[in-house]
């Protein structure tokens, strides 16, 4: 699925595309993103270790080979010798230098479950790291949300300030009509064409800075990103639900993985069946007599059955479950923890998002006087009543209370989407 979504971004990268939402660039840098890669490398890494466990159900061939020069060896008493001699029979014995070249085989029977327990735990210890990864591919969700609405800002900065720039521009022309009729001074026409052309260097500035934002965005996201849009408020923007956030996955992660270990630990308590084999070709074989008269080479084989138990993990199996006990209890911990700060960011963030609320509103009605008193100082200087320094004075104080009402705005929906973040809604 994620294979498919990144190929969908990619083709989507060489279209021309006019805008893009805060969630399709979340999702395009959650593709583009190189730890994307990682989860698959985990997959496989945990299908190669359960693939080699199972092979623990295979045949275990050995082959050795072994060349040994003893001190002593199996010989026959002196009178017994002496009486074989007179039997015509030549008792030489075993010679100090011995070889042997042989195959072991063994094949389990029964292991008590360990092999099928060893495979969980592989199983759950890929599911953790791959639960690990999801959280920090998660993270990458926090850095597009402060550059798209970064962005965003600059977007909304860039728009009032062309509206200042435009309206700069009619007082401006005004301002020449009035003077070509001598009912205004020339130094009021050029204050005014000094602060329009001061209003278009900020814009310049602001464009560059908008420019420069999205090419960052643009290479995070792995697309193209031209156009963003403002998310629209509404009630489902701002629902709380149960936090469900990657970390408690991975948490919980690791709770399967110690109760898969716990279960591997009984396992080892068990008896082990197996069958074996054994095969070998040299010097001396399992017929000693023959190898003390004749003193040659020859083939030999067994096999059998054998049942083994070992005790051993008696003395560490109590406090390899109490490690495993206290694992579990720092994964909890961990959870409580977390949940603690996630609730406390919480809270912080309906703050903020209340606090704008109530400054966006004071906003709107400032907006709204300053917008009369600006359009009164036009009227005033258009009958001599003020300077022009009065109205260029009202007009950059309209276009600042519209700036902070931007400002608050953006800053309103960054703690929406910061909240819907913090608790994955």
């Amino acid at each position: 699925m994620r294979k498919f979504v990144s190929l969908l971004f990619s083709m989507a990268a060489f279209s021309p595309l006019s805008a893009q939402t805060l969630e399709e660039c979340q999702q395009a840098a959650e593709a583009n993103y190189p730890l994307i890669q990682r989860q698959e490398l985990i997959r496989q890494t945990a299908q190669l270790t359960v693939q080699n466990i199972q092979k623990g159900w295979l045949p275990q061939v050995s082959a050795t080979a072994q060349a040994t020069y003893q001190s002593d060896v199996t010989a026959f008493p002196e009178q017994l010798q002496t009486v074989y001699q007179q039997m015509g029979i030549d008792m030489k014995g075993l010679r100090k230098d011995q070889y042997r070249v042989g195959i072991d085989v063994q094949q389990t029977v029964f292991d008590g479950g360990a092999i099928e327990r060893q495979k969980e735990v592989a199983r759950q210890q890929g599911k953790m790291e791959a639960a690990q990864n999801e959280v920090n591919i998660y993270n990458v969700r926090m850095r597009v949300n402060e550059m798209y609405f970064a962005l965003l800002l600059l977007d909304e900065q860039i728009q009032l300030k062309q509206d200042l720039k435009e309206l700069l521009d009619g007082n401006e022309k005004k301002l020449f009509s009035m003077y070509e009729k001598g009912t205004a001074a020339e130094s009021d026409f050029q204050n005014v064409k000094a602060e329009k052309l001061n209003a278009r260097q900020q814009l310049t500035s602001l464009q560059k800075q908008r420019q420069m934002m999205a090419r960052m965005l643009s290479v995070f996201c792995g697309i193209d990103v031209k156009t963003i849009t403002k998310p629209v408020l509404n009630a489902a923007a701002e629902q709380q639900p149960t936090v469900n956030r990657p970390e408690l996955k991975a948490i919980d992660a690791q709770l399967r993985l110690a109760d898969a270990q716990e279960k591997a630990l009984d396992a080892a308590l068990m008896p082990r069946l197996g069958l074996f084999a054994q095969g070998f070709y040299g010097y001396p074989g399992y017929n000693l007599f023959d190898d003390m008269m004749h003193r040659r080479w020859s083939l030999n084989g067994m096999v059998g059955a054998r049942l083994s138990w070992n005790i051993g993990v008696l003395y560490t199996h109590k406090n390899e479950k109490a490690r495993l006990h206290l694992q579990r209890q720092t994964a909890e911990n961990n959870r409580e923890v977390f949940l603690f700060n996630t609730h406390l960011e919480q809270i912080q963030h309906n703050e903020n998002i209340d606090r704008y609320r109530q400054l966006m509103a004071d906003d709107d009605e400032m907006i709204t006087l300053r917008s009369k008193v600006r359009k009164a100082a036009e009227s005033k200087l258009a009958h001599g009543i003020i300077d022009v320094n009065d109205l260029v004075r009202e007009i950059n104080a309209e276009n600042a209370a519209r700036v902070q009402r931007s400002m608050h705005e953006i800053e309103m929906l960054r703690e929406i989407y910061n909240l819907k973040h913090t608790l994955n809604n």
